[in-house]
C-alpha cells in the first residue's frame, strides 16, 4: 500500500475499538500472513489478536491483567498471550513484523513512553511497521502534558488513570525511536480524539 510522508485525516475515522477497524485491514494487507506480529496491552484479544490469527499470522499477545489474559485464551486459542507489564517485557531484537500499540501508551507514565517507544523500534525487523496511538487532542493536552484520572471511566466504578503528551510529541519520539512516520490520522472520540500513527524502521 502507498504511503505519503504524512497524511493527516480529518474527517471522523472508526474508532480504534471497533469490531472491523479499517486500519486492520489496512496492516494485513502491510504484512503477509505468517509473519509475527505483537499486540502490546493485548486486553481479551480483540479485535487484533483474533483477526490476525484467524487470517493466519503469528500473533504474541501481552497485556498485565490476568483476567483479561485469561478471556483472550480462550477466545484466541492459536495466539500466543503472555502476562507482563508493557515496560518490563523482553523480546529479543527483530522479532516482529509488526508491533500494535494501541490505547497503551496513554495508561503509562510520560517518561516511560519515549523508552517504550524506543524498545519497540528494536523489536522490529528491517521494513516492519509500528502501528499506535496516543492522544492528539481534547481538554486534557489544551495547556500541554497532562496526568490524571478520570471518575466513572465507560459508567464503571474505578477511577482511569492517564497520562497523556500531544500529537506533535508522539510524532517526535517516534522518530528519536529510529522509526518513520508514514500516515497519521486523528480518530475522534468522546470530548478530543486519538491519533493513529504507522511508522517503521528503515529497510534492510
Amino acid at each position: 500500500m502507498a504511503t505519503t510522508a504524512l497524511a493527516t485525516a480529518t474527517a471522523p475515522t472508526t474508532s480504534l475499538t471497533a469490531a472491523t477497524p479499517p486500519w486492520l485491514a489496512a496492516l494485513r494487507a502491510r504484512t503477509p500472513p505468517g509473519d509475527a506480529v505483537l499486540d502490546l496491552g493485548c486486553g481479551c484479544g480483540i479485535p487484533v489478536a483474533r483477526s490476525l490469527a484467524q487470517a493466519g499470522y503469528r500473533v504474541t499477545g501481552v497485556d498485565v491483567s490476568w483476567v483479561e489474559l485469561r478471556r483472550a485464551r480462550r477466545l484466541v486459542p492459536t495466539a500466543r498471550f503472555l502476562h507482563a507489564d508493557a515496560t518490563r517485557v523482553a523480546f529479543p531484537a527483530e522479532a516482529f513484523d509488526a508491533v500494535v500499540c494501541l490505547y497503551v501508551l496513554v495508561h503509562l507514565p510520560l517518561q516511560e513512553q519515549p523508552v517504550l517507544l524506543r524498545r519497540i523500534a528494536g523489536w522490529l525487523r528491517p521494513g516492519g511497521w509500528l502501528l499506535g496511538s496516543g492522544t492528539a487532542q481534547g481538554p486534557w493536552t489544551a495547556q500541554g502534558p497532562w496526568t490524571g484520572t478520570e471518575d466513572g471511566w465507560l459508567g464503571g466504578p474505578a477511577p482511569m488513570w492517564w497520562s497523556h503528551a500531544d500529537a506533535v510529541t508522539y510524532r517526535a519520539w517516534i522518530q528519536a525511536a529510529g522509526l518513520r512516520v508514514t500516515e497519521q490520522e486523528i480518530i475522534p472520540e468522546e470530548k478530543g480524539g486519538h491519533v493513529l500513527f504507522w511508522a517503521r524502521p528503515p529497510p534492510g
